[in-house]
């Protein structure tokens, strides 16, 4: 007699234990809905106790870090998550856009310098740093080709960044309180550019359903002014990337698509034990200081993100019909309450991290318009 299977059960994880109600609601609706579209069965927030020996999907908020964070989950492999796995924590971040300034700086355990190698035509120009006295040999040598924006590694949503026209505007940043431990924590040094268009290309591997797509992104206010990601315009098809290559693409998308393969093959080559069922990066094109139009892959985001939302929306569309091509899907979020437009699909509506209020939402539309 032939055992029957054993269901899934999709959980949300809230990876950090101080995660905001937005992230870990975001978080619960989006397993509830993946479950839905699965026929899986949905066990609510990951419990330990709770789940333990049972045969989960995870959607964690966060890129699982280390062998044993995977173990405690239950995790063997990217049919057991929605999200990615790395070895070291570094991994995961910005820092590995770029290489260091020399075999000389400080470099985090599990660096690989082949990853740099890999991708030196397929990003900005741009260097990591692991330690304030590596950091201003660093901005000394991008300085010489005009402004540059300084990012911690760990950042998000395009927080806590700010351009750098000098090197005493840079001496002004060293000089900080918080300086030795902002740059030990990691920080990209990245040339600046103006005119910028970002670019969202990447694939989610889910079941028995490969999907791939580009598109932009833009940013919005939050309650405080700062401008923050406002959300996605995603073109997605079934298939792999060649697929999307048969879409009618303008020559800037295929050029961010080309080089979000070339920086997820490296991946793939300089940390092995590196695996992700969702993989998004993100490719600013844009003017540098000479008025040269410049592309290149800016990050990688192997966990849920802004554009989840969408890509589960385009899975439903997909599941609901089979034989379609391709589908139009948006991520919305806004910091303004406001009525959800129509046939917009609600993904969160309360209180920000930073401010009062955050609504988050999805629309859907044909390829064909």
């Amino acid at each position: 007699m032939t055992p029957t299977p054993r269901r899934k059960i999709v959980v949300a994880h809230s990876v950090r234990p101080d995660a905001p109600q937005h992230e870990v609601q975001t978080n619960k609706a989006l397993a509830r809905w993946l479950a839905q579209i699965s026929g899986f069965e949905f066990g609510g927030s990951y419990d330990a106790a709770k789940h333990q020996g049972r045969d989960l999907y995870l959607l964690p908020t966060q890129t699982i870090v280390g062998a044993d964070q995977a173990r405690e989950l239950g995790i063997k492999g990217p049919d057991d998550l929605w999200g990615g796995f790395v070895e070291h924590d570094f991994i995961c971040t910005k820092a590995i856009s770029h290489g260091l300034r020399s075999h000389l700086a400080h470099a985090p355990q599990g660096w690989s310098p082949l990853f740099s190698e890999r991708v030196r035509n397929v990003v900005l120009d741009g260097l990591s740093v692991f330690a304030l006295a590596d950091a201003r040999p660093a901005a000394e040598h991008l300085l010489y080709s005009g402004p540059i924006r300084l990012k911690p590694i760990h950042a998000c949503a395009g927080r806590g960044q700010e351009v750098i026209k000098s090197l005493d505007a840079f001496d002004e940043v060293l000089a900080r309180p918080e300086a030795a431990k902002l740059f030990s924590a990691g920080v990209v040094l990245e040339q600046d550019l103006s005119d910028v268009v970002t670019h969202s290309v990447g694939q989610s591997f889910i079941g028995d359903k490969v999907l791939s797509y580009c598109g932009d992104q833009y940013l919005t206010k939050d309650a405080h002014g700062e401008e923050v990601y406002g959300g996605s315009n995603l073109l997605v098809v079934q298939g792999g990337y060649d697929e999307l290559l048969r879409l009618d693409l303008p020559d800037d998308v295929r050029l961010a698509i080309e080089q979000a393969q070339v920086f997820d093959a490296a991946a793939n080559e300089a940390y092995p034990r590196f695996y992700a069922s969702r993989r998004n990066y993100d490719i600013a094109q844009g003017r540098d200081s000479n008025g040269k139009t410049r592309s290149g892959v800016l990050e990688q985001s192997w966990r849920m993100g802004g554009a989840s939302s969408a890509e589960v929306a385009a899975l439903q569309s997909f599941v609901n019909d089979p034989g379609m091509r391709a589908i139009r899907v948006s991520s919305v979020e806004t910091y303004i309450d406001q009525p959800l437009p129509a046939d917009a699909i609600e993904v969160y509506r309360g209180p920000a991290e930073n401010s009062e209020f955050l609504l988050k939402y999805v629309t859907v539309k044909s390829y064909d318009g």
